[in-house]
C-alpha cells in the first residue's frame, strides 16, 4: 500500500514532529498566536519546548492524549494537546493538568509572585460542548475565571482554550486563520498536494513536516504504530460501548419484567378481594423476577396471598 502524501497531524507522531521540535517552532508560535488571538504588542514571538511532565497513571486510553509543553518569554506556560478520543473524566483532566502544571512551577511557598500564568490548549476530535439549547459554544472557545455577578476578568493564571474540530462548518473553504487550523487538523492526511487555501506559512511548513517521503523507515514504522494505537483504544471504547449498551438493555427488560408482573398481581388481588398491606408491597418490591412468578401464580391458582 503506498504512503500517503501527508500524514495525519492529529497522531502522537506527527503532532509532536510538527508542534513539538526545535525545527519547526516558528509553527507552534503561529499557532498559539492564532488561537489565543494575541494582539501585535503582545503576540509570542519565541518560545522554549520543555520536557513532557509525568502523567497521573491511567489504566487505559494513555495514547488517545497528546501534548507540547512550550514557556514564552513572559514566562507563560502553553500546554498544547490533541485529544482523539472522548473519555470519562476529560474535562477535569484537562483542568489537572493545567493546574498541575501551574504549581509545579515552585515548591516553595514564598515563591508565589514567581509563578507564571498557565494556558491549557486542547484540540478535540470530537464535540466537548454539545449545543443544548441554552448555550451554543464556538468551535474555538476560551475561558478563564470572571467574577460572577459583573462578569469581570480576574484571576487569570489559569486558562483553558478548547478547538472543537467536528464544528468546522465543511460548506465552505476557510476563511480565518482558526478555520483554516481546524481544516487541517481533519483534512492533511486525504490531501495531495498544498492546497491554495493553505499556501501560507506556517501552513506550508506544517504540511512539509507531515510529508511522508521524507519520513525514514523508522519513523515510518512509528507513525503507523501510532495509528494502530489510536484504532485500538477506538475499539476498545466502542467495545465497552456496546457491552454497556446490552447490559442496559437487559437490566431495562428485567426491570419491566418485574414492573410487570408486580401489577398483574396488584390487580389480581383486587379482582379476589386480597388485601395488600404496606407490608406485602413492600415484599413485592423485593421480590425478583422468579419470586414474582411464583407469588403470581400462588395467587391464581389458590385465590390467596
Amino acid at each position: 500500500m503506498p504512503r500517503p502524501v501527508f500524514a495525519d497531524p492529529k497522531t502522537d507522531f506527527t503532532f509532536k514532529r510538527i508542534f513539538g521540535s526545535e525545527e519547526h517552532k516558528d509553527v507552534l508560535i503561529a499557532f498559539l498566536n492564532a488561537v489565543l488571538d494575541l494582539d501585535p504588542p503582545h503576540r509570542i514571538t519565541a518560545v522554549e519546548l520543555l520536557p513532557p511532565e509525568q502523567r497521573p497513571a491511567v489504566d487505559a486510553l494513555k495514547l488517545s492524549i497528546v501534548d507540547v509543553k512550550c514557556t514564552d518569554a513572559r514566562g507563560i506556560t502553553y500546554i498544547v494537546e490533541m485529544q482523539v478520543l472522548q473519555v470519562e473524566g476529560f474535562e477535569k483532566r484537562v483542568v489537572y493538568n493545567v493546574a498541575k502544571a501551574y504549581v509545579n512551577q515552585s515548591s516553595r511557598g514564598d515563591a508565589y509572585p514567581s509563578l507564571g500564568d498557565v494556558v491549557g490548549i486542547t484540540i478535540c476530535d470530537f464535540v466537548l460542548f454539545p449545543d443544548d439549547g441554552e448555550r451554543n459554544v464556538p468551535m474555538l472557545s476560551r475561558w478563564r475565571m470572571t467574577e460572577q455577578h459583573s462578569g469581570a476578568d480576574g484571576l487569570d493564571q489559569l486558562r483553558l482554550v478548547f478547538l472543537e474540530l467536528p464544528k468546522y462548518d465543511t460548506t465552505r473553504p476557510p476563511q480565518t486563520m482558526i478555520e483554516k487550523w481546524a481544516y487541517f487538523f481533519r483534512e492533511a492526511r486525504d490531501l495531495t498536494m498544498v492546497p491554495e487555501v493553505l499556501a501560507e506559512p506556517p501552513f506550508i511548513q506544517a504540511l512539509d513536516a507531515a510529508r511522508t517521503a521524507a519520513f525514514t523507515v523508522a519513523e515510518w514504522d512509528a507513525y503507523i504504530l501510532a495509528g494502530i494505537a489510536i484504532q485500538n483504544e477506538r475499539g476498545a471504547l466502542a467495545v465497552a460501548e456496546k457491552r454497556g449498551r446490552q447490559e442496559g438493555l437487559h437490566e431495562g427488560h428485567q426491570r419491566g419484567l418485574q414492573e410487570g408482573l408486580g401489577r398483574a398481581i396488584e390487580v389480581l388481588c383486587r379482582a379476589l378481594h386480597i388485601e395488600l398491606t404496606d407490608d406485602r408491597r413492600r415484599e413485592l418490591a423485593e421480590l425478583d423476577t422468579a419470586a414474582l412468578e411464583a407469588q403470581l401464580r400462588q395467587v391464581q391458582e389458590h385465590g390467596c396471598w
